[in-house]
């Protein structure tokens, strides 16, 4: 099996990540993948996070079975933390990387990824090796961003140098910031055919107050708190002092009225032929 390409994790686990992606769920981020699901299948989630999609899941194959793999094993204290508080009794959490896993081929029904392509450095293999370990029949779900169609109203220079920003920190590690648009061809390449390829999009939109607080309020603290920071001074895309001017934006942001996001996924569901 290969071993895991040279790909920096733009985003980091500072708390101001895992709030957005404790956020996540089956509902508001695997929508596309829930008409598929029968309550006996095998799932395996892969770069799972703080695995609240991983458990949602679960609970939606009461008799099957849920496995969480993430190469980051903090986050993974948290996730089996709250499976407990969950009472769930089908699902855990294993270390390692979706470039280079141990399970054998034909394992899983269904192989789900959200957001997890765009950080590697090679998301062809990747979804090999995610094409691997599915049955004949299965079903692998992948749901990536498109960050540069991503719009934002009212106007802001600040936004739209932050999302200048992130675009180049996220290439300069090795990612692909609009990996979204790109998903169907990326499976092609790694071996599904065009006709079990079923492609869709879909979006978060973030409007209400306590939505754009939360929405902006987690970018306004990244800017200052992440991975990004550091990632963005050293890579030599903005100083100290523009990331401030960034977080700021996303303040105002948050206080304008008529205040809009509204971030684009590209999405895949990818049937192995028997």
């Amino acid at each position: 099996m290969a071993e895991k390409p040279p790909a920096t994790y733009t985003s980091g686990h500072h708390e101001s990540v895992l709030r957005s992606h404790k956020w996540r769920s089956a509902a508001n981020s695997a929508a596309y993948l829930l008409p598929s699901l029968r309550s006996d299948m095998s799932i395996l989630d892969v770069g799972c996070g703080p695995g609240t999609i991983t458990m949602d899941l679960a609970e939606l194959v009461p008799n099957g079975e849920v496995i969480g793999l993430d190469p980051e094993p903090t986050v993974l204290d948290q996730a089996r933390a709250d499976v407990a508080a969950r009472g769930l009794n089908n699902v855990r959490f294993e270390v390692s990387s979706v470039h280079n896993m141990s399970y054998s081929d034909n394992a899983f029904d269904v192989v789900h990824g959200h957001q997890i392509l765009q950080h590697s450095g090679e998301p062809v293999q990747a979804l090999r090796e995610m094409r691997r370990v599915l049955k004949p029949g299965g079903i692998v779900a992948c749901r990536e961003s498109d960050f540069s169609v991503n719009s934002w109203y009212p106007e802001s220079l600040g936004i739209e140098r932050f999302q200048d920003v992130y675009m180049r920190v996220a290439r300069s590690n090795g990612g692909d910031p609009t990996a979204g648009r790109k998903l169907h061809a990326w499976a092609r390449e790694a071996g599904f055919e065009r006709g079990d390829i079923i492609s869709s999009a879909s979006t978060w939109c973030f409007t209400s107050l306590e939505e754009k607080e939360f929405w902006g309020g987690m970018w306004a603290d990244r800017l200052l708190h992440s991975a990004l920071v550091q990632q963005a001074i050293d890579g030599g895309h903005a100083t100290q002092g523009n990331l401030v001017e960034m977080s700021q934006a996303w303040r105002d942001w948050i206080g304008h009225p008529d205040g809009r996001f509204v971030f684009q996924h590209g999405e895949i569901l990818c049937r192995k032929r028997d």
